[in-house]
């Protein structure tokens, strides 16, 4: 298998993501994490520029590359993960925000990239504070544009969202997301929002969207073989 980058997800540390990376690396991909910080988030907040995530995974990438003398990796993008990613992947500069011009070469990456998967990914949302990012993404990027790259959309069913104890947060989060409260996701994206057009569409029932969480999320053991078959 080649090896994989995984891109934590919006506010995550790499740290939480540790188990997911081992359990890949023992199943024959060699696996890395963007080595990102809490911290490392706070120039974004507010719908503010992605490249300060685009250097560091830009940079992870190709030494994953060097240091497994391969051509390609797996990428996997979990959570706000996964649209970066497709900015990453695009060639059309990402210079929306006025923090870097066309020369910073933090995109075009599509020739590195074999295989996207997303988890749990927002690729759609009515939040303000995304907009911005996610309209350059889906404007210049819609669905599984790129024929060379295997786009896998992972989407997890365990909460309905109602306006009831336990089940507001994901209400709230879904409406925000794909427009609609009363629907099926993972707690924090609806699986209307976590699917690409042209993508291999998976839903994983029980799956929660956090690797913090108490129950089985993406990247647990149980659920790993749900999607892992799709890397290259």
């Amino acid at each position: 298998m080649l090896p994989t980058v995984i891109l934590p997800g919006y506010l995550e540390s790499s740290d939480v993501y540790l188990p997911l990376q081992q359990a890949l690396t023992a199943l024959g991909t060699p696996t890395t994490t963007v080595p990102l910080r809490k911290r490392d988030w706070i120039p974004t907040l507010g719908g503010r520029s992605m490249i300060p995530i685009l250097r560091q995974l830009d940079r992870t990438v190709n030494t994953a590359l060097a240091n497994n003398n391969a051509k390609q990796i797996n990428l996997v993008g979990h959570s706000a993960g996964g649209w970066i990613s497709r900015i990453y992947l695009g060639e059309i500069p990402y210079t929306i925000h006025g923090d870097v011009d066309e020369t910073a070469n933090l995109w075009n990456a599509k020739s590195k990239i074999a295989s996207l998967v997303t988890l749990g990914t927002p690729h759609i949302s009515g939040e303000r504070w995304t907009k911005k990012n996610l309209d350059f993404v889906n404007d210049n990027y819609p669905g599984a544009i790129h024929p060379e790259i295997q786009y896998i959309c992972v989407a997890g069913k365990s909460i309905y969202g109602e306006k009831k104890i336990g089940q507001w947060l994901a209400y709230s989060s879904y409406q925000q997301t794909c427009g609609e409260g009363n629907t099926w996701g993972d707690g924090i994206t609806a699986i209307a929002a976590a699917h690409l057009v042209g993508a291999t569409n998976i839903i994983i029932e029980g799956v929660r969207h956090s690797p913090r969480t108490s129950g089985v999320w993406y990247g647990s053991l149980s659920v790993l073989d749900r999607w892992v078959e799709y890397l290259r």
